[in-house]
Formats: C-alpha cells, sequence, structure tokens
C-alpha cells in the first residue's frame, strides 16, 4: 500500500484496542465484587408461598446466570470499552446527522444521580415524590409555551413511540365521530423521517408521499391533488432531514383540515426552531420534541429516553396517561381520560430524562432558547458554506441558506473517484470522527448527513471541515487509502452480512449461546 500522507490540519489519532471479551466471558465461579447483606427479618417473612406472599409462581427455581467478577474487573472492563468508543464526549459529534448530538451540561449528570433520583421509583405514592410530579407539571408547561399546544405526555419513550401515539390518537378522533373507517389515508413527505409513514401504518394507514417540487419544498400542488373525504391527516418533519425549511407549512395544514384531516408534526430536531416558530402558529394539532436530542438529555443507546407528546385542547382527551395536575396545594397522577389511547409504556415516564431537559431550559430561558437555535442555524449554514466547496460535494435540491442541518452529497466524488459514501464513513474513523450518512430512502445519492447545533465551536468545525477536505483529496489522488479503511480503528472492516439475516442476530448472550452452542 502506498505510503498515507496526513495533512498537518489533520488529527493524529489511534484508537485505544483492548480485544475486550463480553463480560459474560470474564465470569470466574465465586468470584465476588460486592457480598450483599441477608435480607432483613420483616422482609424475609414476606417471601414464600400463600396469600399475601411472593406466589410459587414468581419465584425463581435457581438464580440467574450472571457474571461472577471482581470489583477491579469489572472497572478494567468497562473502562477499556469506553477507551473503544466514539461519542459526543469525545470527539466533534457534528456527523450523527438527525440526531443531534449536542453537549449535555454536567450538572444535570450529578442531578439525576442524587439519591433521591437513583431510588425513585414509578409506583411510589405520589404524596412521596411531589418534588419529581411539579418538575412533570412545569416542564408541561415549558412546553406549551414552546411549541403551543394545550397540555403534554412524557410518557413516549421516543420519537418513534410518540409518532405511533399520535398516530393512534388520529384513530381515536376520527373513531369518535364516526369517521374511522372513512379516513383511512395519511400524507407525509419524502424527506420526512421513515417513522413517521412507518408508524401510521403500524395503525392500518395507506400511506400518500408527497415528492419535491423543482424547487426542493414539498409539492403544495400535489397535496391538493391526493387530499380527500378518505385524508385522515398529515404528518410532516419541519425542517425536513436535508435542513430545508417549508416556509408555506401554514398553507399545507389549512388544505388539510378544510379536507377535515389532523395535521401532526415531527419535531424530533427542534435545535433551529426555538423562540422562533412554533407548532400553533404553522397550524398543528399535535406535535412532539425529543428530550433526548433539542432538550440535551442523553440518547442512551437507544433508550431510556423521552419523546414529548403535545396537543391541542380539542385532542387532550386522547393522550396516553396518567397525566399529571396541581390542584394548588399538591400535585397528583390523574387518570387516563375515558377516550385516551391507553398506555404507550408501563409508567409515566423516564423521571431521569425529564429532570434534566427542565434543568436545561431553566438554565437558558427565554432569551437562552432563542440564542440555541440561532447559534445551530449559524453553525450549520457555516458548515454549509464550507463544504460545497469541497472538491466533489454538493446539497441538492433547495439553493440557499438550510436551518440546523443538511443532507449533503458526493456523488460527483463517486462518479469521479469510485470512492463512496461508505467509503468515507469508515475513513474518517481514522481522525476520530463519527459521520453518518442517511436513511432510507437513499433520495440523495451518496448521501453524508451534518448537523452542527449550537454546541460547537467555529475551531471544532473547521476540524471537521479539514477531516473532509483531506479524504476529499485522498479520493482523487489516492482512491486506495480511502477504500481500505479504517486503519486505526480496532476493528478493520466487520462482516456486515449478518445484518440483514435475523437467523443470525443475538441481542442477548443468552440468545447467543443458544444460537452457537445449541444443546
Amino acid at each position: 500500500m502506498k505510503r498515507i500522507r496526513r495533512d498537518h490540519k489533520v488529527r493524529n489519532f489511534h484508537q485505544a484496542k483492548w480485544d475486550e471479551p463480553v463480560i459474560f466471558e470474564l465470569h470466574r465461579q465465586g468470584e465476588r465484587g460486592v457480598i450483599p447483606p441477608s435480607a432483613e427479618a420483616g422482609i424475609a417473612a414476606q417471601v414464600g408461598d400463600g396469600i399475601g406472599r411472593i406466589p410459587a409462581s414468581m419465584k425463581r427455581s435457581k438464580a440467574p446466570a450472571l457474571p461472577e467478577i471482581g470489583q477491579a474487573k469489572v472497572l478494567r472492563h468497562y473502562l477499556r470499552l469506553s477507551q473503544e468508543t466514539l461519542g459526543s464526549d469525545l470527539n466533534v459529534e457534528i456527523g450523527q446527522g438527525t440526531c443531534t448530538m449536542k453537549y449535555i451540561p454536567r450538572i444535570n449528570e450529578m442531578l439525576i444521580r442524587t439519591p433521591h433520583m437513583m431510588e425513585l421509583h414509578p409506583l411510589q405514592d405520589a404524596d412521596s415524590v411531589q418534588g419529581m410530579l411539579e418538575i412533570f407539571y412545569k416542564l408541561d408547561i415549558a412546553m406549551r409555551e414552546i411549541s403551543g399546544m394545550d397540555a403534554f405526555s412524557f410518557q413516549p419513550s421516543s420519537g418513534t413511540q410518540a409518532l405511533l401515539a399520535m398516530a393512534s390518537i388520529v384513530r381515536a378522533y376520527h373513531d369518535s365521530r364516526g369517521e374511522g373507517e372513512q379516513r383511512d389515508e395519511i400524507i407525509t413527505t419524502i424527506f420526512s423521517h421513515p417513522s413517521q409513514a412507518a408508524t401510521a401504518a403500524v395503525k392500518g394507514y395507506k400511506i400518500i408521499t408527497l415528492h419535491p417540487d423543482e424547487d426542493g419544498f414539498p409539492d403544495i400542488e400535489k397535496l391538493k391533488g391526493v387530499i380527500s373525504k378518505r385524508t385522515a391527516g398529515f404528518v410532516v418533519a419541519n425542517p425536513e432531514d436535508t435542513g430545508i425549511y417549508n416556509h408555506r407549512i401554514r398553507e399545507f395544514t389549512d388544505l388539510v383540515h378544510e379536507a377535515g384531516g389532523v395535521c401532526f408534526y415531527d419535531q424530533a430536531n427542534a435545535n433551529g426552531l426555538l423562540g422562533i416558530t412554533r407548532a400553533k402558529e404553522a397550524g398543528f394539532d399535535m406535535c412532539f420534541f425529543n428530550l433526548h436530542k433539542t432538550f440535551a438529555a442523553p440518547h442512551m443507546c437507544g433508550g431510556p429516553a423521552t419523546g414529548a407528546l403535545g396537543v391541542s385542547e380539542e385532542l387532550k382527551r386522547f393522550l396516553p396517561g396518567p397525566l399529571v395536575d396541581y390542584d394548588g396545594s399538591r400535585y397528583r397522577l390523574v387518570s387516563q381520560p375515558a377516550d385516551s389511547i391507553g398506555k404507550v409504556r408501563s409508567f409515566h415516564g423516564v423521571a431521569q430524562t425529564v429532570l434534566r431537559s427542565y434543568a436545561w431550559i431553566l438554565s437558558l430561558g427565554p432569551d437562552g432558547l432563542k440564542d440555541v437555535a440561532q447559534i445551530a442555524v449559524l453553525n450549520n449554514n457555516y458548515l454549509y458554506h464550507k463544504i460545497l466547496q469541497i472538491r466533489g460535494a454538493s446539497a441538492p435540491y433547495i439553493k440557499g441558506r438550510r436551518l440546523e442541518q443538511v443532507r449533503y452529497s458526493w456523488k460527483q466524488l463517486t462518479e469521479e473517484t469510485g470512492v463512496t459514501t461508505e467509503d468515507i464513513t469508515r475513513r474518517m474513523c481514522d481522525f476520530g470522527l463519527h459521520y453518518w450518512t442517511s436513511h432510507h430512502p437513499y433520495i440523495v445519492k451518496q448521501p453524508f448527513t451534518l448537523e452542527p447545533t449550537e454546541s460547537y465551536s467555529k475551531e471544532d468545525l473547521d476540524e471537521y471541515i479539514q477531516a473532509l477536505e483531506h479524504i476529499s483529496h485522498e479520493a482523487y489522488t489516492q482512491p486506495e487509502i480511502v477504500r481500505s479503511a479504517p486503519h486505526n480503528s480496532t476493528v478493520h472492516r466487520n462482516d456486515e452480512s449478518s445484518l440483514d439475516d435475523p437467523e443470525k442476530w443475538c441481542i442477548t448472550w443468552r440468545a447467543y449461546l443458544k444460537k452457537t452452542q445449541p444443546e
């Protein structure tokens, strides 16, 4: 292989490699890190068979097969894994695209680690958790002001679950009016997140997808052509995943309302909108925010997160409950209304995520939230301007400014060098940087999606830009370096064939043993 030349502006990086085993493989029979005390007599007396005690059917016949490991070995194991991981605490994480990676204030992490929060249990009596219920209630009030909606539920544990809840509310609303069977179509747009179409389809709706007009915006003439008495609703992200903001959105929602449909809004990424525009004024009946994106709570490896779901007064009776109310002296959990779609998860919501977001909002205040949006848009348009100067890069559809993110394209670079966006994904790892392509459908050819948020400085953005410039230069001068990447990572190439084969999926250690060591 040719010698890899490194531009002096690009970070000299090499990922730590420990070849660390799965924790179950570190198990040694009898090894202990903590020896728990015996149960107190009062508790032990409640464990057994009979009325008022734990029934035999609910008791284990043998201890769970947990790994037995000493404390020092556990610490080494997880520290080594952390060194093999890229993340927002370690690198400039603008390459996560639609997932909005931003700085999470460490003081908020300390808040959720206080004994009161660590020992909180969802089945506690409401009188014993008045402080946390107050935070749920006050975050609801803040979210109403930010969005213009009239009530919020924090029960959904993700944006997709919030979308499913909204599609369920659309169904319940039309059923309550005797139009449930008639209204069987949901309209969305091609650049909106695929979860919008997927969740509506789960509820039995036919999906109608709008493609962009010649200027890159959702085509309003096509909307007029598909609206009918069968229209149940319209769901959209705005800005969409390309970073394009539809400035005519109120015309879209007005048209759907005239036809009797419900308009619901995917605001998982609202970083460019805070304090500037609201769902209510855009004509929406419902919206959701991902607290684990816009409102500075961690994604937590897919959960527990929160898709905060807000609705208008007319739709409040359909919200999943219980909701938190305040009677002037105490906070209480209010039972689900009779028309509720029912719970979308077991408990009210993730208290730690709610507390983080509430603290973040209070620390910023109204002016600070608006600053977040303005800086995020400024950062994104600086990045946009610079990337369009890189050889082989482009941003299809509209010309001019985007909002808080952009879906770019390496189509020209691929045609001229044979290097693909997947090759560049792996090469970025060699500089300690993450880079995301796109979710399906791949309407933008050879895509990559970047969102800088308000958290990053000009210096941070320049570092990321320099890495892309460096790789573009390599693609045109030494393409094999890019095609054979990564060179500095923990592994060279993963065999991805198993990702499309459910027979090879092993999401737990037990599943792995069953499939690899059958009895």
